[in-house]
């Protein structure tokens, strides 16, 4: 059964960052894309990143390119997501994705796979 368990989120204000973390188990980390997507208040769910099983490829909402950076270390299981520069537009509950099919991503969007986390609240204050 795959878990995945995000952590670091918070309040911070604008301009400030965050680190996401993302622990994940279940079955072979390395082998699967992974991503992040984030849900705001009255709004539908949204992807912000992803990275495929090779570290060295990722792919960007255009509302994040530029300020956030999607990572993994395979060694630890762990999914990253570091946020700079953040806007209050970012505040949202970020969750996690396991899966995700790298190949359709197209147009600053990449669909969602099929295991998420549980989420984690990011609040930006202006």
């Amino acid at each position: 059964q795959v878990q995945l368990v995000e952590s670091g989120g918070g309040l911070v204000q604008a301009g400030g960052s965050l680190r996401l973390s993302c622990a994940a188990s279940g079955r072979t980390f390395s082998m699967y894309a992974m991503g992040w997507f984030r849900q705001a208040p009255g709004k539908e769910r949204e992807f912000v990143a992803a990275i495929g099983w090779s570290v060295s490829s990722t792919y960007y909402a255009n509302s994040v390119k530029g300020r956030f950076t999607i990572s993994r270390d395979n060694a630890k299981n762990t999914l990253y997501l570091q946020m700079n520069n953040l806007k209050p537009e970012d505040t949202a509950v970020y969750y996690c994705n396991s899966g995700v099919p790298y190949n359709r991503c197209a147009d600053y969007v990449c669909p969602a796979g099929n295991y998420w986390g549980q989420g984690t609240q990011v609040t930006v204050s202006a």
